[in-house]
């Protein structure tokens, strides 16, 4: 057996390196695939565990070892379950284009990538957002600032497009063929438009459509803000973390979209408005 080199009592050997190395770009696609989404959370709390009990195990304390060691064998059936729509995706991607050969190399050379990320400029948005609400016209968009959403956008019509008042009032046209659905919007790009989200299973009132059910699913499953223009009322509402903040004015929408996109968002004045939606929504239902 020739080793490359030791480190204590270790043996490194080349295969090892490859192994590492393996495990490595296997690990950093399956945290893309799941950033920005609640699962990746979930994801490191098994990897957390794991690591506990392997040191556990190291110490020979048999004791917790065997606890955790039945834990971590149903923790794997139980890990199939909970990212039952991840694997899919996983699978989805692996034979379409996330494990291409570029794909590969860029991920595995991470530091030759470009750093520096385009800041959004949300006077554009805000300018449709006012017209499509002027004339009663439906919208669905989805703000992200920590992922390209790739599953969902890969739903939808791949745009790649900048970001522009018109090109956003021409897509949710009603006689636009990319109206229904959403779009995703990701730094200064539209990436995809007519994008598939999921759906809030929550009881929501009765002047709540699907694009508002919609909008909550998808900020319950990813760390999103999601904007949305009534059709019937014209009225603009946002959806962040499963909360629906509702009949918002122009100067409001500006105000969280930044403090989204800039990480400012005010935790005390959001718990109080997403009490005041909590008493609304309990008096409407």
């Amino acid at each position: 057996m020739i080793y490359l080199f030791k480190i204590g009592f270790l043996d490194i050997r080349w295969i090892d390196i490859l192994d590492i190395l393996l495990v490595s770009v296997l690990l950093y696609q399956v945290y893309k695939l799941l950033r920005g989404s609640v699962a990746v959370r979930v994801l490191i709390g098994f990897l957390i565990l794991y690591l506990v009990y392997l040191i556990v195990r190291a110490f020979n304390m048999e004791l917790l070892a065997g606890i955790l060691g039945q834990f971590m064998g149903v923790g794997v059936l139980a890990a199939i379950i909970i990212f039952s729509q991840e694997i899919r995706k996983f699978l989805l991607l692996l034979g379409k284009n996330t494990f291409r050969q570029n794909e590969i190399f860029n991920s595995i050379m991470v530091w030759r990538r470009k750093t520096k990320k385009e800041g959004l400029n949300i006077t554009p948005i805000i300018e449709a957002a006012k017209t499509l609400s002027g004339t009663n016209t439906g919208a669905l968009m989805v703000f992200s600032k920590n992922s390209e959403l790739k599953f969902y956008a890969d739903s939808g019509d791949q745009l790649d497009a900048t970001l522009s008042k018109r090109l956003l009032i021409s897509i949710f046209n009603k006689y636009s063929p990319l109206h229904d659905g959403a779009i995703i919007i990701y730094e200064s790009k539209i990436l995809a438009a007519r994008c598939i989200l999921p759906v809030t299973e929550r009881d929501l009132p009765a002047q709540y459509g699907m694009r508002h059910r919609a909008a909550l699913g998808m900020s319950e499953a990813t760390d999103t803000l999601v904007l949305t223009v009534s059709e019937e009322t014209g009225q603009m509402s946002l959806a962040r973390n499963g909360y629906l903040f509702s009949n918002l004015s122009i100067p409001e929408i500006r105000k969280r979209i930044n403090a989204f996109l800039m990480n400012t968002e005010n935790e005390k004045e959001a718990e109080m408005v997403k009490g005041k939606e909590e008493l609304q929504d309990d008096l409407t239902s």
